[in-house]
């Protein structure tokens, strides 16, 4: 695998095409986290388009003295998801994940009922909470890069992302099943 530091080097010095690696590289958590956020996926695929647009665009101004490229990439994700939520109104919520097939129909219902509910109180959270869960639980980002994303110390990152498991606990304690 090629060193980002050397990719980010060659794309400076004139290899565009060099980014098409970068791309590859983060296109499938980017989108992932975006998807996350917002519940269409036309628009996911614009907003992540976006994402790497502004990426080429704003990469002189890179300096990974102050963080990683992957940190840095994430937070040009949320702002253009924040963005695209206030522009298109959009509201925030979170695809409940595909439910494998279950031998029996009883099984599949309530884990049925079980992503529904989980969807329901995943809008209900604080957008602030909402992504501090996300690239914790789906992008398994640390809580020093989620800080530096959101741009809060890392003590704020712990309480939202507590607050946000606390509130879907509660949300979801009347629901017979479990997420495995």
């Amino acid at each position: 695998m090629i060193e980002e530091t050397g990719i980010i080097r060659a794309v400076l010095e004139g290899d565009t095409g060099s980014f098409r690696l970068l791309v590859q590289r983060y296109q499938k958590p980017i989108i992932r986290m975006i998807a996350n956020l917002i519940n269409d996926r036309y628009i996911c695929e614009d907003v992540a388009q976006e994402v790497f647009l502004a990426a080429y665009k704003k990469l002189p101004s890179f300096d990974p003295a102050r963080g990683s490229f992957s940190t840095w990439l994430f937070t040009i994700a949320k702002n253009k998801s924040i963005n695209a939520m206030k522009k298109r109104r959009i509201p925030s919520v979170s695809n409940p994940p595909e439910s494998p097939d279950m031998s029996e129909p009883v099984d599949f219902l309530v884990r049925d009922e079980l992503f529904i509910e989980l969807d329901k109180a995943l809008k209900s959270l604080n957008p602030g909470h909402r992504r501090a869960l996300v690239l914790a639980e789906f992008e398994n980002l640390s809580y020093e890069q989620i800080a530096q994303i959101e741009g809060v110390r890392i003590g704020t990152i712990k309480s939202r992302i507590n607050r946000a498991k606390n509130r879907l606990r509660s949300a979801l304690d009347g629901i017979d099943g479990d997420i495995q």
